[in-house]
């Protein structure tokens, strides 16, 4: 009798999914790939150790055990100042931010450099976690998969 329209034109049937390829709608954001996401947590894991040894060096300079008094509260600012930075960095690699590549690029290079000297001073027991922390993280902010999320897209 009446006019029927299919499920589609009224917009009560099933929505389409999306076509392959197709950008993701504004304000959805897009799932950090595997890879990305044991690259925040190797700079989490980096800003937990960092933030121990810094409480071992504010303990150490609390007790008087410090070379200088001076030198230990600048060390424990230091540090405390440098976690928060690579707290910082984990935060743009799960969140996609392009900037987040390069810094935590050199944190890996420099956490490799300082396990190296670690394991060359005979301390296993934080050399070979930062090691093997630097090769976890390079491999993972290298992946494909990685680049391609953190790779600024040209503006159309």
């Amino acid at each position: 009798m009446g006019m029927q329209s299919s499920p589609k034109a009224s917009g009560n049937g099933p929505a389409a999914p999306p076509a392959a390829g197709a950008a993701p709608k504004a304000g959805a954001a897009a799932a950090p790939p595997p890879m990305l996401r044991v690259a925040a947590a190797v700079q989490a894991i980096e800003a937990a150790g960092l933030l121990l040894a810094t409480i071992l060096v504010a303990v150490d300079t609390a007790a008087g055990r410090s070379y200088q008094q001076a030198s230990g509260i600048a060390l424990t600012l230091i540090g405390f100042g440098t976690v928060a930075a690579l707290a910082w960095i984990a935060v743009g690699i799960r969140r996609l931010r392009p900037w987040s590549r390069t810094p935590a690029a050199m944190t890996q290079f420099f956490t490799g450099i300082v396990g190296i000297y670690l394991l060359q001073g005979h301390r296993y027991d934080w050399g070979v976690p930062a090691v093997l922390l630097a090769l976890a993280g390079l491999g993972c902010l290298f992946a494909p998969s990685s680049l391609r999320a953190l790779t600024r897209r040209p503006a159309r």
